[in-house]
């Protein structure tokens, strides 16, 4: 018989063992596999114990961008701050932002995320400028991606630096047009004060419409682009897509054979 002490110290070490953090290996193996938060958790912990700083920050992202998909809006702004890379901060941040719109929650809750992520951007703005710049972008082209069309202008609007301002404008009118919402795209477009990048972005409107058979809205942004040669290479676009539209081959529904 071992002796009442032992048994009683045998106990206690299995005890502080369990209560211990164990490794992200073995948090792993008491997941399982439909327990997604519990696997969130997991890659957490394995983010952070990365001592290279560029898997490190690659790893929080995606877990950002999963958390985000997810509807756990809490914990994928919560990692925003763990990132040390700019660049990937404003990747992150434009992950998070285009979960959004995929979400079922109203305009409010969704200005309020948005809001938060606009306090991570303004975070970087002394300490790495162009990645700030790259972040409001982001957060520009996510608001139209979700439909908020007047707060995506607002925040192309408020980037201090003219060249891009111009580009998150662009952007933001780009997403539009893919949403099929030229009467939008057109207002981003010509909030655009230099005419040789109104004109560029003019053609990719006017290219992404007429690659969704909008073919009016087409004409319309390449009537308004004022480079002849960019607005001959607009307009033969359209006609290159009207003549596919007249070859295409005519579906006929044959009768069920009796």
């Amino acid at each position: 018989m071992k002796p009442r002490c032992f048994i009683v110290l045998t106990a206690l070490c299995q005890l502080a063992f369990a209560l211990s953090p164990q490794p992200a290996k073995a948090q792993a193996d008491f997941c399982g596999l439909n327990d997604t938060e519990c696997l969130h958790e997991t890659i957490l912990h394995t983010a952070t114990s990365l001592t290279d700083k560029t898997e490190r920050d690659k790893t929080l992202r995606e877990l950002a961008k999963s958390w985000a998909a997810a509807g756990n809006m809490k914990k994928a702004l919560e990692i925003v701050p763990m990132i040390e890379t700019p660049d990937t901060r404003a990747m992150t941040i434009r992950g998070i932002g285009m979960e959004l719109s995929t979400l079922n929650i109203s305009k409010d809750e969704r200005g309020k995320i948005f809001s938060s992520l606009r306090e991570e951007a303004e975070k970087m703005k002394a300490a790495h400028a162009p990645s700030y710049a790259i972040a409001l972008t982001y957060i520009a082209m996510s608001q139209a991606f979700a439909g908020d069309n007047e707060e995506a202008r607002k925040t192309a609007g408020e980037m201090e630096n003219e060249a891009l301002r111009h580009k998150a404008f662009g952007e933001t009118a780009e997403i539009q047009a893919e949403r099929g919402d030229y009467i939008n795209a057109k207002i981003s477009l010509d909030k655009i004060d230099d005419i040789p990048y109104k004109n560029k972005a003019y053609a990719t409107v006017s290219r992404l419409l007429a690659s969704q058979n909008q073919l009016e809205d087409a004409y319309d942004a390449a009537m308004q682009i004022t480079n002849p040669y960019l607005k001959a290479t607009a307009l033969q676009n359209i006609l290159n897509v009207q003549g596919m539209l007249k070859n295409a081959p005519v579906q006929t529904q044959t009768a069920p054979q009796e």
